[in-house]
């Protein structure tokens, strides 16, 4: 790399654009196209009896209703199941409309297209659906133990059970080991069900060609390139005549990388039915009550430890809700089962999940995707152990710790990408020594008395994690320098706010020796780059980062071995500094990149001033080289993909000062700081927003933010009204620091950051409050009113005021 912008805290370049209000967003698409609306199940299991739209026929402006039966082919079919696996015996997934059983309030039942959205939810309003109400199951404990079934096939609502065990280095079971052990302790966790809530919800537009028989599709989604081959799949339609744009993407967060949604297949076939643009956009109610969900789960811990805390044996039990369907497979609870042992080496573990269906929306990833489960679970785990033997609960963590000497260090696990859980880098003492400098744990205790002395009560939590990033197969970039000097980047996966028109620009400026204002960069849009698999996992840095790397490479020495013929120079004395191909130490021996691109595109026609240059005359005669050498490919540009071995480890360690309000029992998080490490930086200041925004997330996960459903299925808090979230002024200001460990895995040496910041969270919360108050936490969001009632039930407490 010639300059030094990799490394460097760049602003970002989207956000001029962004928030001047200049952004482009689905809705902002196509204000004259026809609008969709859904019918959707206010049931959360019911058969359908009757479809009536005799009323609705009558709307003015109305332009098409549809059902199930009305779809053809593989329309009729139910959606894909995205990722399938072995232990997932039984998995389900819905009809784009639903096809005699609605299995959650929202399941969509009934599509109208009209000239807009205000008529077709009239019309949607007037058609009448005669259901015969089924009792739902709601609850994943309820789920396991009923006879009442989700899918009438499915026994025991058991829609996969998967085990794993690694024994102790003396051969011992966990259980074994767990028995043998000087200590032992059992406990049940709980973390509630919750859901990203992106500013901008889903959404779909579709414009058919009838004379070139094609489909343009923009939808708000993760992956472009995916969403193209599903519709493809499902409408029949050759791939090449189908092209699927993300425009800009008001965040993701997970809950747009399932594909296809129902309406991304739906409105295409709508748009190519009717010979017309068609547009969906998803209102919050939608949201609420159709788009995925994540996290709830109970975990039974027993655990087995020495005197100085050591786990020699671990046995966990999961219970996954993962509501009616399982469009994405278990990935969520596999990630929860191999990540649940952290930054530690563990004497024996054993691990047995069981992923239920319920009558609720489907689960699949939120940013964390099963790590904050996981973690809370270790966590929680290492904090009752040094609550047992009176031990700090640094000390019982360090004594745990891996190793810097251990890497790579084999967990003995399968990850989520099916291959071994190796982690490639870090150092977990190094770690632990920086965020007890900067929360200053050891001085706590003075800080917490003088507190007490004041009446108050504050407490101090520690959580650490390990998140498996860059996630494969693969993904591509394609790097191109035109003949203004500029260089357009591009790569298939999408952004959603993440920053990755800066830091791809930082990779490319920095491997090509270029200004970083000569670079652009285009994410999912399938007419630039049709190869890709989707933004998810704390990927894009890792895997497009090191594409887009590696296609620079190859365009650096297609430029220096060109230039090198024209200045008669060795390409290996050749250096590319601002734009311009040097003979390094002979300052006058230059070529601008510019000349390099003309000369590697030889023309017939001079067009303009630049492409003079490379006819077919001046071009021979000025340079005496060859038009194309044998075997290359016209043009300053390159395309590379990169395929990882295994996932990179990140890692990290938070930590929080909490007070609780003797009264009222809120609790406010007083400080709040990060150690993080993925690898090498690509650009500090944006790593530090995404643990920013990640935490942020975490703290609504940790103290408001939760799904509550009846039992009869129907989402109590489908509102901004009910379903809380933190303001500004309630997350509190990060304070971070950074460890750079490389992964040996990768090119660039990176990891990736994207959902660091929420992963502890909840944990490191529950560890504050429980150190404030001398109360067991358990069970996560913890609100006022229950922290309240724990205080109550605790014994030998009186809650002040009642």
């Amino acid at each position: 790399m010639t300059t030094k912008l990799f490394g460097e805290p760049v602003q970002r370049r989207e956000d001029p654009r962004l928030l001047t209000g200049r952004g482009l967003y689905l809705d902002d698409l196509a204000p004259g196209a026809l609008q969709a609306a859904f019918v959707r199940s206010p049931h959360a299991h019911a058969r359908i009896r009757d479809i009536d739209v005799s009323a609705a026929i009558e709307v003015d402006g109305l332009v098409a209703i549809y059902t199930w039966e009305d779809l053809p082919g593989a329309l009729a079919e139910p959606l894909p199941l995205l990722i399938p696996h072995p232990a997932l015996t039984h998995g389900r997934t819905a009809y784009p409309l639903a096809r005699e059983i609605v299995r959650h309030v929202g399941e969509p039942v009934v599509m109208v297209v009209a000239r807009d959205r205000y008529l077709a939810e009239d019309a949607c309003a007037l058609i009448e659906v005669d259901y015969e109400i089924l009792k739902p199951v709601v609850g994943v404990e309820e789920a396991a133990q009923s006879a009442q079934l989700v899918h009438a096939d499915v026994p025991g609502n058991v829609g996969a059970h998967l085990v794993q065990e690694v024994p102790s280095a003396a051969g011992l079971g966990a259980r074994e080991a767990i028995d043998a052990a000087p200590h032992t302790l059992a406990f049940r966790l709980d973390i509630e069900r919750s859901a990203s809530m992106p500013l901008e919800g889903r959404g779909v537009h579709a414009r058919w060609d009838a004379d070139d028989r094609s489909l343009r599709v923009h939808s708000s989604t993760q992956t472009s390139t995916s969403v193209r081959m599903a519709i493809a799949a499902k409408l029949g339609l050759p791939l090449p005549k189908v092209e699927v744009v993300a425009p800009d993407v008001g965040g993701g967060f997970g809950v747009k990388i399932v594909h296809p949604w129902p309406e991304e297949i739906l409105v295409p076939w709508a748009a190519i039915t009717l010979g017309q643009e068609v547009k969906w956009t998803e209102d919050r109610r939608e949201h609420f009550v159709s788009s995925a969900h994540e996290r709830a789960q109970l975990q039974s811990v027993r655990v087995g430890f020495d005197d100085e805390g050591r786990i020699l044996g671990l046995d966990v039990e999961i219970l996954h809700d993962h509501g009616a369907y399982t469009p994405y497979g278990i990935i969520v609870p596999i990630i929860t089962s191999t990540q649940l042992l952290g930054p530690y080496r563990i004497g024996a573990y054993r691990v047995e999940f069981s992923s239920i269906y319920t009558n609720t929306v489907q689960v699949t990833p939120y940013r964390g995707a099963g790590r904050p489960q996981a973690v809370f679970c270790m966590e929680r785990t290492m904090d009752h152990i040094a609550e047992h033997l009176g031990a700090d609960r640094t000390a019982v963590r360090a004594a745990n710790f891996i190793q810097p000497d251990e890497f790579p260090y084999d967990q003995g696990l399968i990850f989520q990408d099916g291959r071994p859980l190796i982690y490639d880098s870090g150092d977990y003492p190094e770690s632990l020594r920086l965020l007890k400098e900067l929360i200053g744990w050891d001085d706590f205790p003075g800080l917490k008395a003088r507190a007490a002395a004041e009446g108050r009560a504050i407490g101090i939590g520690i959580g650490c994690y390990v998140e498996g990033t860059g996630v494969g197969p693969y993904e591509g970039g394609h790097v191109q320098v035109t003949s203004d000097g500029r260089v357009h980047v591009s790569t298939g996966l999408t952004s959603q706010g993440q920053g990755h028109e800066t830091v791809f620009a930082q990779i490319a400026a920095a491997e090509l020796g270029v200004p970083l204002e000569r670079v652009s960069v285009v994410t999912g849009d399938t007419r630039r780059f049709g190869y890709a698999v989707g933004t998810f996992a704390s990927r894009a840095a890792v895997m497009s980062g090191n594409a887009i790397a590696l296609a620079c490479r190859k365009v650096r020495e297609k430029a220096l071995r060109i230039a090198a013929e024209a200045l008669e120079a060795d390409p290996r004395d050749l250096e590319i500094v601002d734009g311009e191909v040097r003979v390094v130490g002979a300052p006058g021996s230059a070529i601008p990149l510019a000349t390099v691109a003309v000369l590697s595109n030889p023309l017939r026609y001079a067009f303009d001033a630049e492409a003079a240059r490379a006819t077919q005359f001046a071009g021979a005669s000025s340079f005496d080289r060859p038009p194309v050498a044998e075997g290359e490919e016209p043009g300053l540009e390159g395309r590379d993909y990169y395929s990882p071995i295994r996932s990179t480890f990140a890692s990290g360690m938070h930590a929080a000062i909490v007070e609780t309000d003797p009264l009222t029992a809120e609790i406010r998080i007083l400080r709040y700081v990060v150690v993080h490490d993925c690898g090498n930086l690509i650009n500090p200041m944006i790593v530090e927003g995404q643990i920013h925004g990640g935490v942020a997330q975490g703290v609504g996960g940790a103290l408001y933010e939760k799904m509550v459903y009846d039992g009869h299925g129907q989402l109590l808090n489908a509102s901004f009204m009910d379903f809380l979230m933190p303001y500004a002024t309630e997350v509190p200001l990060v304070e971070t620091a950074h460890l750079e460990t490389p992964s040996p895995l990768n090119p660039l040496g990176i990891k990736g950051a994207g959902e660091a910041g929420v992963i502890p969270v909840s944990a490191v919360i529950a560890s504050a409050i429980e150190d404030a108050e001398g109360i067991r936490i358990d069970k996560m969001p913890i609100s006022p009113s229950e922290l309240f009632d724990l205080r109550r039930a605790a014994p030998g407490r009186s809650t002040a005021g009642t």
